[in-house]
C-alpha cells in the first residue's frame, strides 16, 4: 500500500516544485510554444485534476493507516519484551532510552498507568519540531512506525511495562544494546529508506497541496482521531499531548512541580503589525501592477495587497483575503480597486453545491470571491460572488464608459464562467452570466469606447462580447490568412478604439473598433511571447517580451521608433507594463521583480523577490539584517531598515536552509542536493564546500561558541564539524545516528556541549558533543539552558499545538533573544504568537494573516524589533513589528 502511494505520487507529483514550475512539461495535447514561461498559470483546471487524484489516494492509504499502526505497535511492543528477557541485570539510575521516551527520575517513578500501543505509533510526518531555550525540557520521544520499530516501545506508557500493577524492572542499557543492534540493524535495513522516501513523499505531497490538504486534514481527524485532552503527569513531571491520538511527553525542568492543563494561558501583550512585504507575484499572474492617483504603485503577493509608495520608501497592506490574490483591477476614479482570490485554505473545492444558505457564515471567506475596496482607507466596501465562482478568479475589470457601474468577472472553471455584475445599488447584482470558453482565459477588459463591449482573451482565442437586453453575444476573432497563435496573451486599447493584441508568436495585431477582423498584423516584434502591452499617455506603444526581455516602442501608427531595452537577466522578462509616474514606466517581471524608470534611460529595481519555494531564513546576529535562501538557487541578504537587498548570490543548487556564524563573518547554507557551502558575507565568495550524502540538508547550525556547526539532513543523520581558523575551515568530527525519519530542527546548549534535534516522525534526541553520541539520561538535559529555540515538540512550546492537531499543522517556532515570546509559523497560513514559555495546552495566541502557502519559518532579529516570516509557495517575506 505504502509502496503504491509512493509510486504514484511520483508519477504525478514528484516534489512540490514540478507541481509550482515544472507544470509546462506536461502533455496537454497541444504543442507548446519554446517559451515555457507561456504556461505560466494557464494549467490551473488539469492541476486541480491532479490534485484530486493524488488526494484520492491518499484517502485510500489513510483508510489503511490504523490497521498498519497496530501491528506495527504489536511488532515494537515484541521487540521490546525480547529486550527484557534478554536483559541480566536491572538499571539503577535512570536513563532515556535510544528510542523510546524518557523515563522519569527513581525520585519521581511511580506506579505507571495503562495506555495503548497505539499511543506511540503514528506514520504521518511532521514538518519541523522545536526545541526549549531558555530551559529545555526532554521531550520524550513518539516515533514513527515507519521505521526501526525498536524506536516505538514506551517504558512509561505500554501496557507490556506493567505486571499486575507492579512496574517492571528497568532494563540495563549494557545487556540491552546487542538486542537494539540487532533489531536496529534489521529494521534500517529493511525499513529505513522505504520510510523516509514515503514521509518524505507525503510531506511534499502536504506540501504541494497544502490549500486542498488542509481541509482534506480536518475531515480526517474528525472522523478518525477522537480528540483527547492533555493531562499532567506530577510523578514524572511531564505534560501529555496528543497528536492525532498519538501520545507524546513533554518533560517539565525539575523547579516546575504542577501544570494546571485545564487553565488556559493569555496572549503576550507584544502584538505584531505588517510593516513590509518584500516580493511580487509576476511568475504566473497578469495584470497586476498599476499607478494609483495617491502615488503609490499597487501590486500583490501572497494574500496581501500592497500599496507601495517609492518616494517614500513606505507600505500599506489591505489583508482582506484568506488566499492567494489572483487579479487586480482599477476604478476609473483611480480610488476604488477590485481583487479576486482563490479558495481559501478551509474550502477545499470552492463551488456551491446548494444555495448560498447553505454556506456557513464563518467559511464564506475562504470562497473564492472578489472583494471592491477603498484605496484610502483600505476599508471593504463589497464583497461579491461568494458561492458564485469556482476555484478561483482568474481575471476581472471595471466597465470605463459608465463610470464603473459594471464589473466583469471570468472564474476557473472548467467553462471558465464569465458574469457582469452591476455595481451601482447598495447590493451589487449579478447582472448575467455564461460559459466563456472550455480553454484558459488570460483577460477579460471592458472596451473604453464601446459601451457593454468586453474583450476576453486566452489559449488560440480573441472574443469580442457585447452585453444587451441581460445577455452576452460573443464574435470571436477571425485571424484569416495570418497564423492563429496558441495563445493571445494580452490586449490594450489605443486612443482611436483599435483593440490591440498580442500573442505566443511574438505578433501584434490591430483589431479595429467594432470589428472581429485583422486589420493590420505587426509580426514577430518579438522572440516569443509578447506578455504586456502598454498605451501610454502621449500615444505611443510599449510591447514586452517574456522571453527576449525587451520592450520595443511604437508610435501611433504602431511604427518602431528605435527605442527598445532589455532587461537584465537576473530580474527576468517581462511579465506587465504600466505607466508610472510622469513618462516613468513601471515593469512587473517573472522572477518576481518590479523596475521603474524609462525605456530609452535606465530600469531599477524597486522590488526584489524570490521565484521558488522558499525555506531559509536567518537574522543578522548583531545587525537589522537577514538572509533568505530559497529552490530558486538564491541567495538574498536583505536590509529591514532600508526594506530593500543588500546583495545576492547566486547558487548552482536549489537552497534549503542557512545560518550566520555568532560573528556575522561568514554564513553557512544547505541545499537540497546534501551539498552545504559556507560564504564569506564580505567578499560573497564560498569559503568551502562539502557534501554529506544525497538528500536534502534541512537545517544548519552553529553552536553558540561558533566551535561546531551541526547539519540535519533528509537521511535521518546530524553531521557535526569543528570549525576554525576564523571560521574558515570545517573538519568532520562525526555524525549522529539514531534519528527514525528526516532531521527537521536543531537546538544547541548554551554551552555548546549539547545538542537537541528533532526528526519528521516527532522524535526528540539528544546528542553529547564532539562525541557524537546520544545522551540518554534524563538528569542530563532537562535543566539545560539552550541558546535557540526552534523545536516544536518541548515542554516550553506545549501550548503551540491546535487541538486536533496532526503534528504536521506547525512548521516552526522561535523564541524572541529576550525570552517573553514564541511565535510560530503554521500550515494554514497564519503567523501566531504566544508568551513565553508556553507550556500551557490551548494557550491563547494573536493570529496575524497575510501569508497565503504554509509559512514556513519565522525569525526575530536580534533585537527582537522585528519578526521575520517566510512563506512557502507564495514565496513572500513579511516583517512584522513588533509593538
Amino acid at each position: 500500500m505504502d509502496n503504491h502511494l509512493s509510486f504514484s505520487c511520483h508519477d504525478s507529483l514528484p516534489n512540490t516544485q514540478v507541481c509550482s514550475t515544472d507544470c509546462s512539461s506536461i502533455d496537454l495535447g497541444f504543442q507548446i510554444c519554446d517559451d515555457k514561461d507561456v504556461l505560466d498559470g494557464l494549467l490551473s483546471q488539469d492541476h486541480g485534476e491532479l490534485c484530486q487524484r493524488v488526494l484520492c489516494l491518499e484517502k485510500k492509504v489513510q483508510q489503511q493507516e490504523d490497521e498498519i499502526i497496530c501491528l506495527k505497535s504489536a511488532l515494537a511492543d515484541v521487540i521490546r519484551r525480547l529486550g527484557q528477557v534478554e536483559a541480566t541485570k536491572a538499571q539503577s539510575s535512570s536513563v532515556l532510552p535510544s528510542k523510546p521516551n524518557f523515563r522519569g527520575t527513581p525520585s519521581r517513578r511511580t506506579e505507571k498507568s495503562f495506555a495503548s500501543p497505539l499511543d506511540n505509533a503514528h506514520v504521518t510526518p511532521s514538518k519541523r519540531p522545536t526545541t526549549p531555550t531558555h530551559r529545555s525540557t526532554a521531550s520524550p520521544r513518539t516515533n514513527t512506525p515507519s521505521k526501526k520499530w525498536s524506536s516505538m516501545s514506551n517504558s512509561l506508557d505500554s501496557p507490556a511495562s506493567h505486571r499486575d500493577g507492579q512496574a517492571s524492572k528497568p532494563v540495563e542499557a549494557k545487556s540491552s544494546k546487542p538486542v537494539e543492534a540487532k533489531v536496529e540493524a534489521k529494521s534500517s535495513k529493511d525499513f529505513e529508506a522505504k520510510s523516509s522516501k514515503d514521509v518524505e513523499s507525503k510531506r511534499k505531497s502536504n506540501k504541494s497541496f497544502d490549500r486542498e490538504n488542509s481541509h482534506e486534514k480536518r475531515g480526517k481527524r474528525g472522523s478518525k482521531t477522537r480528540s483527547r485532552d492533555p493531562e499532567w503527569r506530577s510523578e514524572e513531571g511531564y505534560v501529555k499531548i496528543y497528536l492525532r491520538g498519538r501520545a507524546i511527553n513533554l518533560y517539565a525542568p525539575t523547579s516546575v512541580e504542577n501544570v494546571d492543563v485545564t487553565s488556559v494561558a493569555d496572549p503576550p501583550p507584544e502584538k505584531l503589525q505588517l510593516e513590509w512585504v518584500y516580493g511580487y507575484r509576476g511568475r504566473d499572474c497578469r495584470s497586476n501592477l498599476y499607478y494609483l492617483s495617491t502615488g503609490e504603485i499597487i501590486y500583490f503577493a501572497a494574500a496581501a495587497v500592497v500599496l507601495h509608495n517609492v518616494e517614500e520608501n513606505t507600505q500599506r497592506h489591505y489583508l482582506g483575503h484568506t488566499d492567494d490574490v489572483k487579479c487586480l483591477a482599477i476604478h476609473p476614479d483611480k480610488v476604488r480597486v477590485a481583487t479576486g482570490q482563490v479558495a481559501g485554505h478551509d474550502q477545499k473545492e470552492g463551488k456551491r453545491k446548494a444555495g448560498k444558505k447553505d454556506i456557513p457564515e464563518a467559511d464564506k471567506d475562504h470562497w473564492p470571491h472578489v472583494r471592491i475596496w477603498d484605496t484610502m482607507n483600505l476599508n471593504t466596501l463589497h464583497v461579491i460572488g461568494i458561492g458564485d465562482f469556482d476555484k478561483a478568479v482568474s481575471c476581472l475589470s471595471f466597465s470605463k464608459l459608465d463610470g464603473g457601474n459594471q464589473l466583469v468577472v471570468v472564474d476557473d472553471a472548467n467553462d471558465h464562467v464569465m458574469s457582469v455584475w452591476d455595481l451601482s445599488r447598495a447590493h451589487p447584482k449579478k447582472i448575467t452570466e455564461t460559459k466563456s470558453s472550455t480553454e484558459p482565459v488570460l483577460a477579460a477588459e471592458f472596451h473604453p469606447l464601446e459601451k457593454g463591449n468586453i474583450v476576453t482573451c486566452g489559449k488560440g482565442q480573441i472574443s469580442f462580447w457585447t452585453l444587451e437586453g441581460g445577455s452576452l453575444a460573443k464574435k470571436t476573432g477571425i485571424f484569416d490568412k495570418h497564423d492563429k497563435p496558441k495563445f493571445v496573451l494580452c490586449v490594450a486599447f489605443a486612443e482611436n478604439g483599435d483593440v490591440i493584441s498580442g500573442d505566443s508568436n511574438g505578433n501584434i495585431f490591430i483589431w479595429p473598433k467594432g470589428h472581429n477582423r485583422i486589420s493590420k498584423a505587426i509580426e514577430g516584434m518579438h522572440d516569443g511571447g509578447i506578455f504586456s502591452l502598454c498605451v501610454m499617455k502621449d500615444g505611443t506603444v510599449l510591447s514586452g517580451g517574456g522571453k527576449d526581455r525587451k520592450i520595443v516602442q511604437y508610435d501611433s501608427s504602431y511604427t518602431k521608433t528605435g527605442v527598445e531595452t532589455e532587461i537584465p537577466e537576473n530580474f527576468g522578462g517581462v511579465r506587465m507594463l504600466n505607466q508610472g509616474k510622469g513618462g516613468m514606466v513601471l515593469v512587473g517581471t517573472t522572477r518576481n521583480c518590479i523596475l521603474q524608470g524609462t525605456v530609452d534611460l535606465q530600469l531599477n529595481p524597486i522590488v526584489q523577490g524570490h521565484m521558488d519555494e522558499l525555506w531559509g531564513l536567518a537574522s543578522h546576529p548583531t545587525q537589522h539584517q537577514f538572509m533568505t535562501s530559497g529552490s530558486d538557487k538564491q541567495v538574498h541578504m536583505w536590509d529591514s531598515m532600508s526594506r530593500s537587498v543588500v546583495w545576492s548570490k547566486e547558487l548552482s543548487d536549489p537552497a534549503h536552509s542557512c545560518c550566520f556564524y555568532p560573528d556575522a563573518s561568514v554564513v553557512a547554507i544547505g541545499t537540497e542536493t546534501g551539498r552545504w557551502l559556507v560564504l564569506d558575507c564580505e567578499t560573497h565568495e564560498i569559503v568551502t564546500s562539502h557534501t554529506d550524502g544525497n538528500e536534502q540538508i534541512e537545517c544548519v547550525l552553529y553552536s553558540p561558541d561558533g566551535k561546531y556547526l551541526a547539519l540535519g539532513s533528509r537521511d535521518n543523520h546530524i553531521y557535526i564539524y569543528e570549525v576554525s581558523e576564523g571560521a574558515k575551515k570545517y573538519s568532520r568530527l562525526g555524525r549522529c545516528s539514531g534519528h527514525s525519519s528526516f532531521v527537521t530542527h536543531l537546538d544547541w546548549s548554551t554551552d555548546g556541549v549539547y545538542l537537541c534535534s528533532n526528526s519528521g516522525d516527532y522524535e526528540v534526541l539528544y546528542w553529547k558533543i564532539p562525541a557524537c553520541k546520544q545522551e540518554t539520561s534524563i538528569s542530563a538535559v532537562r535543566d539545560l539552558e539552550w541558546a535557540t529555540g526552534n523545536c516544536t515538540l518541548t515542554f516550553n512550546a506545549a501550548g503551540i499545538w491546535p487541538e486536533g492537531a496532526d503534528g504536521t499543522d506547525v512548521n516552526n517556532v522561535c523564541r524572541s533573544n529576550n525570552g517573553k515570546i514564541l511565535a510560530s509559523a503554521d500550515d494554514f497560513g497564519k503567523v501566531n504568537l504566544y508568551q513565553y514559555p508556553c507550556c500551557h495546552p490551548k494557550a491563547k495566541k494573536h493570529v496575524y494573516k497575510g501569508h497565503s502557502s504554509h509559512v514556513t519559518s519565522v525569525s526575530f532579529l536580534f533585537d527582537d524589533s522585528r519578526l521575520l516570516s517566510t512563506g512557502g509557495r507564495d514565496m513572500s517575506i513579511m516583517q512584522w513589528q513588533v509593538v
